[in-house]
């Protein structure tokens, strides 16, 4: 014995777990030290990076309001309360939705939610005398300023799949879907619908250029046409195209890339969906 006192054992450091436990246990400060933690873990094999885009999503719901998401009056798909049978019928049919607002003489006066489903039970039963009005389902209107995180437990409570979106005036602003809701927590949810339109990428258009989706991979342009459009930051055309205007482009607008002229054909205050390619040279 040298007459020095023992030392004393020195701590472990704490396990990533221990160190999530601690913050969730009260020393939390921000979401920031939070969302540091999730991505430590996920950067020590601890989190699957679906899981960690998951969580990151859930909290960007909370920051969120409906305005940010929903899809704008000129993209929604109505019905008139007094259409015929056949041209519902076509409508239905032409946009692969399931749920349609039903408005009076005035696109603003909604009056209702059409399921294709409840349409479908009519044509079972036949149409002779068909009124619309009877089929439909209550609207639920709400505000453009309302978070998505309330509109996710509003739509849970009441069990609807979808909200009118009214504006300060009291007009229709748009609408929204749970499925809106969902896609900014889990990503891009892709129905049939959605397949049908990836399958037909490239279409030509009166023999003067092609229409092309915006989904198209930059891969696949590329070796259809020849040409060496970067793909290092962008897997598909539309995220090319926008990257190139500096913002979402506007229908009718023309962004040149590298040579190739497009013309945005449709687009929604998000994203690109479909473009016009001048025939190369």
């Amino acid at each position: 014995m040298n007459g020095e006192p023992p030392s004393s054992p020195q701590p472990s450091p704490r396990t990533w777990l221990e160190r999530l436990g601690h913050l969730l246990g009260g020393e939390l400060q921000t979401r920031e030290e939070l969302l540091d933690e999730l991505r430590a873990a996920r950067a020590n094999g601890l989190l699957e990076a679906d899981t960690l885009a998951m969580i990151e999503g859930a909290l960007r719901v909370t920051d969120l309001r409906v305005a940010d998401v929903m899809v704008p009056r000129a993209q929604v798909v109505s019905i008139a309360l007094d259409a015929d049978f056949n041209s519902i019928v076509d409508t239905v049919i032409e946009s692969g939705h399931s749920r349609f607002p039903v408005h009076g003489e005035d696109r603003d006066e909604i009056v209702g939610i059409l399921l294709a489903k409840d349409l479908l039970k009519a044509v079972r039963a036949g149409v002779t005398g068909f009124a619309l009005g009877p089929l439909l389902r209550p609207a639920v209107l709400i505000p453009e300023g309302k978070r998505l995180n309330l509109l996710l437990g509003e739509f849970k409570s009441t069990r609807s799949h979808m909200a009118i979106v009214v504006d300060e005036y009291g007009g229709v602003a748009g609408l929204v879907t749970i499925e809106d809701v969902l896609e900014e927590i889990v990503g891009e949810i892709d129905d049939e619908h959605d397949a049908d339109d990836a399958v037909e990428e490239m279409i030509r258009a009166n023999g003067d250029g092609f229409h092309v989706s915006a989904l198209t991979p930059i891969a696949e342009f590329n070796a259809r046409f020849g040409a060496s459009l970067p793909d290092e930051d962008f897997d598909t055309l539309g995220g090319l195209v926008t990257a190139s205007a500096g913002q979402v482009p506007a229908v009718g607008d023309n962004v040149e890339v590298d040579g190739f002229r497009f013309q945005v054909l449709e687009a929604d205050d998000r994203r690109v969906h479909l473009l016009h390619l001048d025939t190369p040279a």
